[in-house]
């Protein structure tokens, strides 16, 4: 019987009269039938406050590398709450966290802490301009660097803004940012490497940083292709542009030396989030000592009140001693695991019919749902993913999953947690088939 969400949809209308818009992140209005409330969560499943159980591949939008309440992170935090909150100083958990990173990722000789990825690409973006001197950043169709003006340029171009010209839009999705920011940016289109050369050509001598998602989760789940970062780390090394990986999602998630490791290649400066902190408010900057000059320096300023909260250390303390225990086998079981759930999917859908097309690594992954005369094969950029997937298709068959106890990332995003097992994907798949056989049995397009 399909899930019921009573007690989610009377505490969203409570929240109308006491929080804006009734959610605290806007994306979360976009969970239908109505933005759930939880109540608990074990591993790879959570409750929400009407009883439902999921076998959750949403994991705290990526967060939740670790799955669910993992005993041993709850009993560190525990520990530390007793010993203290907040110092707006150091203590030595600071040092035993970045000297865990400095040794995981061989491009971070260095770290600064912070509460959240978008304030990190903020630093990033500074320090690279302190660095450099110039004041244009290169960044990617699609792909997101946290909420903030900046971050989010060139996220979204509606179709409407596209043209023939090489010179993609700056858009920019919200109202009230600073228009004069989009002066400082030039977009390209991810995974062409002759536009890429074409937007540092024209721009050279003016560009300061080229920021990326490794691989691009946020819209798809777009690998690079072959040499693709290393062009990237070619032309920052030919015209002295500092190359900024964005792992804020891929962080971890990708083994211990992050996507950089998995993929092959050394940035200036790295952001991490999300795993980092398995659900705390924790993220860093990390980067070569040459990078990071300017912030020892203090020509490059960097602050919070906040930074290097012991709660949120100590919380990655235990998080990055489950990936050094792993070793090698991440991403491998991760990705092992992602896999089949890909492929028991897929033959779901064939057996109704259904389009689907999932991509990705398996550790994470999306599921397309080609439009009726769609062209097929993977899809290579964010304009390819705009105008190839039928997201109100997607929307429909999440929400049948959903209500038989499945749960996917609204936009289409899975992610494998540590915490998942062969077991639980064969549950999941069983879960799945009566959601795939409703949505075939119910969904209409728009006329």
């Amino acid at each position: 019987m399909p899930y019921t969400f009573t007690k989610s949809s009377e505490l969203f209308n409570r929240a109308q009269h006491s929080i804006a818009g009734g959610v605290n992140s806007g994306i979360r209005k976009l969970e239908q039938p109505v933005p759930l409330y939880f109540a608990k969560g074990d591993g790879p499943r959570c409750w929400d406050v009407d009883g439902n159980e999921y076998l959750d591949y949403q994991l705290g939008q990526g967060a939740l590398l670790y799955g669910h309440a993992p005993a041993g992170l709850a009993a560190a935090i525990a520990a530390q709450a007793k010993l203290g909150l907040h110092w707006a100083a150091q203590c030595e958990l600071e040092c035993e966290v970045a000297e865990r990173l400095v040794k995981m990722i061989p491009s971070v000789e260095l770290v600064r802490f912070n509460n959240c990825a978008t304030e990190a690409v903020m630093a990033a973006f500074r320090l690279a301009r302190a660095t450099t001197g110039r004041q244009l950043i290169l960044r990617f169709e699609g792909h997101y660097h946290g909420w903030g003006d900046e971050g989010l340029i060139g996220f979204a171009n509606p179709p409407a803004s596209w043209t023939d010209s090489d010179e993609l839009p700056r858009t920019h999705p919200s109202k009230g940012y600073i228009p004069e920011v989009a002066d400082h940016f030039v977009v390209a289109h991810w995974n062409d490497v002759e536009h890429l050369r074409r937007c540092v050509d024209r721009h050279k001598g003016e560009i300061a940083a080229i920021i990326f998602e490794p691989a691009l989760c946020n819209t798809c789940c777009i690998e690079p292709v072959k040499g693709f970062l290393q062009t990237v780390r070619e032309l920052c090394d030919r015209d002295g542009i500092m190359m900024i990986s964005d792992e804020t999602i891929t962080g971890f998630r990708f083994g211990g030396a992050c996507a950089q490791g998995y993929y092959g290649y050394k940035p200036d400066l790295t952001i991490l989030g999300k795993a980092i902190g398995g659900g705390t408010p924790f993220a860093a900057i990390g980067g070569t000592k040459a990078a990071m000059a300017k912030i020892i320096s203090g020509e490059s300023i960097h602050a919070g009140t906040l930074n290097g909260n012991p709660l949120c250390l100590a919380a990655s303390k235990w998080c990055l001693d489950q990936i050094i225990a792993r070793g090698d086998t991440l991403p491998v079981s991760t990705n092992a695991l992602g896999r089949k759930l890909m492929a028991g999917l897929t033959a779901l859908a064939a057996k109704h019919n259904i389009p689907f097309a999932p991509q990705g690594p398996g550790l994470a992954f999306h599921t397309v749902m080609p439009k009726p005369g769609a062209a097929t094969g993977p899809v290579m950029n964010y304009r390819e993913y705009v105008t190839r997937h039928d997201a109100p298709r997607w929307a429909h068959l999440r929400r049948c999953l959903l209500e038989e106890g499945v749960r996917a990332i609204e936009r289409g995003l899975w992610s494998i947690s540590l915490a998942h097992t062969e077991a639980d994907i064969d549950e999941t798949l069983r879960r799945a088939a009566p959601a795939f056989a409703r949505h075939a049995a119910e969904y209409k397009p728009a006329a």
